[in-house]
C-alpha cells in the first residue's frame, strides 16, 4: 500500500543474491519478509499477470449461488458478471468433501477427499472445463479454492501415504485446530507430501486452464512451499495467487495478493461505533511500512467466512453497507464481492447443507458496475504499484465522522467522500484547491473544494477527473 513507484535502482543490486534465495529456501524454513538493504523499504519479485493490474474478485460459493448448485447452472450466469464488471472468478472449493466426521449433512468445501477429484454434486470435469472456456470467452479469469493444510480424515491420502500427516502423542491423526474435527493435519516436513501437492495443483492449471488459486489458510503452511508452487505453476502459465492470510513474507515472491482481515475488522469496529474513523490512518501507516509497493491486499465487506459465522454486510454494516462497499472499492487494492451482496442479500448461508441465495432483483447490481467501472477505467484506483497515491483530506469536522480522500496518478484523480454516521453532516474540505470533477454516481460536473458538502447519513460523495 505504498504511496509512490518503488525505487528500482536502489533494488537492483539485491535481486541477484534474492533471486538465488528463492530457489535454495531449506525445506521447513519459512522465508523472512523482504527489505532493501539501503532504503529498509520492503520489497517484492511477485510479477503480477498484466491483467490483474485493474482487476476486481467476485467469490463463487457453487453450492448456494443456485437451486441446483452446479457448475453449468452457474455458467448460465457469466454474462450478467461480465456485465456488472467482474474481472476474476473465485470458486470455492471443487473438489469431492470427506464423509467421515463430515460437519452437516453435505459437509464443508474445505474438506477435501480427493485433490484430483470433482465434487459430483457440481458437475464433471468436462462442466468444469466448459465454465472455465466460458469465463474466458466472457473476458474474465478463473481461480479455484486449494486446502493445502488439512484434509478430510478419509482423503485417499490416509491410506496411502498415512506418514504425510501430524500425529498426536498416541501416533493418531490431528486436526489442525480443535473445532475443525473434519479435517486433519498435513506435515510439511514431508517432501514426498510437498511434490504431491504441487503435482495436485499443476494438475487443475494443466487439465482445466484455470488461472491460479486462492488458498486456504495460506499461513499455516510454509511459505517456502509456496514460494516453489509460484515458480512450477508460472512456468506452465502465468498464474495469480490470493493467500487467505496477512503475512508480508508470502509477497516475496509466492502471492499477489493477500487478504486484508485488520482492515476488515476496523470497518466492523467503525460501523458499531467501537472506534473513530482515525484508526483507518494508523492502519494505512502500518501497511506502507511492511507492503512493498506492488503487492496486494484484498478489501472487502463480506466473503464466505464472514457471511456465515459473523452476519451478511447488510446486517453488520446495516444503512452503512454502501458507504464501507466504496470504502473497500477505493481505499487502496483489489475489491471483493461475494455472490448475493447485488442482491443486496441479508442472509447468512448455511455452511454444511444446502442454502440456496435468494437473488431477489439485484438491487445494488448497478451500484457495483459504477464502482468496478470506475476502477477499471481510472488508474488511480488501480492495484499496487500501478495505481495511484493516497492523500487524506482534512474535513471541518476534525475527522470525527467523516472520512475524506484523494487518489492520484499523472491527471487522473479519484476523490471520496464518506459519513460513517447515523447522522447528516455538513463539512468542507479544507486542504483542496476547487476544480471541477465528475460525479461517478450522477454523471454531473461539479465543482469541488469550495462549498460545504452535505451528507445524508452514512451518505457518501465519490468524484473523478
Amino acid at each position: 500500500m505504498k504511496n509512490a513507484l518503488p525505487n528500482i535502482s536502489k533494488t537492483l543490486s539485491l535481486l541477484l543474491l534474492l533471486y538465488i534465495s528463492a530457489f535454495t529456501n531449506p525445506v521447513g524454513v519459512r522465508a523472512q519478509a523482504t527489505m532493501d538493504a539501503k532504503t529498509g523499504n520492503p520489497v517484492s519479485f511477485v510479477k503480477h499477470p498484466e491483467w490483474a493490474k485493474n482487476a476486481n474478485i467476485y467469490e463463487v460459493n457453487i453450492r448456494q449461488y443456485t437451486p441446483e448448485g452446479t457448475f453449468n447452472a452457474f455458467a448460465r450466469d457469466l454474462p450478467r458478471l461480465k456485465k456488472m464488471g467482474v474481472d476474476i472468478i473465485w470458486l470455492m472449493p471443487i473438489q469431492t468433501i470427506g464423509e467421515k466426521n463430515r460437519k452437516g449433512p453435505l459437509g464443508s468445501p474445505y474438506s477435501v477427499k480427493n485433490y484430483k477429484k470433482i465434487n459430483p454434486h457440481y458437475g464433471t470435469m468436462d462442466d468444469l472445463k466448459n465454465l472455465v472456456n466460458k469465463v474466458h470467452q466472457q473476458g474474465m479469469k478463473i481461480i479455484i479454492d486449494w486446502v493445502a493444510n488439512h484434509t478430510a480424515w478419509d482423503n485417499i491420502w490416509t491410506k496411502t501415504h498415512p506418514e504425510w500427516y501430524t500425529k498426536d502423542a498416541n501416533g493418531h491423526f490431528k486436526p489442525p485446530v480443535a473445532d475443525w474435527s473434519d479435517v486433519i493435519e498435513l506435515d510439511y516436513s514431508n517432501q514426498h507430501m510437498r511434490d504431491a501437492m504441487l503435482d495436485a495443483m499443476k494438475y487443475w492449471v494443466q487439465k482445466a486452464d484455470i488461472d491460479g488459486f486462492r488458498c486456504d489458510v495460506a499461513g499455516s503452511v510454509p511459505t517456502d512451499f509456496w514460494n516453489r508452487v509460484r515458480r512450477e505453476l508460472d512456468r506452465i502459465k502465468p498464474v495469480f495467487m490470493l493467500a487467505e492470510a496477512e503475512k508480508p513474507e508470502l509477497h516475496n515472491y509466492a502471492f499477489d495478493m493477500t487478504y486484508a482481515w485488520e482492515f476488515h475488522g476496523l470497518t466492523n469496529q467503525i460501523a458499531h461505533g467501537e472506534i473513530g474513523i482515525n484508526a483507518l490512518d494508523d492502519y494505512r501507516a502500518k501497511e506502507d511500512s511492511v507492503l512493498a509497493p506492488n503487492a496486494y491486499r484484498m478489501y472487502f465487506t463480506s466473503n464466505h467466512d464472514e457471511n456465515t459465522w459473523n452476519g451478511s454486510a447488510v446486517e453488520r454494516y446495516g444503512d452503512g453497507v454502501k458507504t464501507f462497499a466504496i470504502l473497500a472499492a477505493t481505499f487502496d487494492g483489489m475489491p471483493l464481492i461475494y455472490d448475493g451482496q447485488e442482491s443486496h442479500m441479508s442472509k447468512r448461508l448455511e455452511f454444511f447443507k444446502k442454502d440456496p441465495i435468494q437473488w431477489n432483483d439485484y438491487s445494488m447490481q448497478g451500484f457495483y458496475h459504477t464502482l468496478l467501472e470506475l476502477k477499471h477505467k481510472n488508474p488511480a484506483l488501480w492495484n499496487g504499484a500501478a495505481g495511484g497515491s493516497f492523500s487524506k483530506v482534512v474535513t471541518s469536522d476534525h475527522e470525527k465522522n467523516v472520512y475524506a480522500y484523494t487518489r492520484k496518478k499523472d491527471d487522473h484523480e479519484v476523490m471520496v467522500v464518506l459519513n460513517f454516521s447515523k447522522n447528516p453532516e455538513e463539512v468542507k474540505l479544507l486542504n483542496v484547491n476547487a476544480r471541477d470533477f465528475k460525479n461517478v454516481f450522477t454523471g454531473e460536473t461539479e465543482k469541488v473544494g469550495k462549498a460545504s458538502i452535505k451528507l445524508a447519513p452514512w451518505g457518501y460523495k465519490v468524484w473523478a477527473k
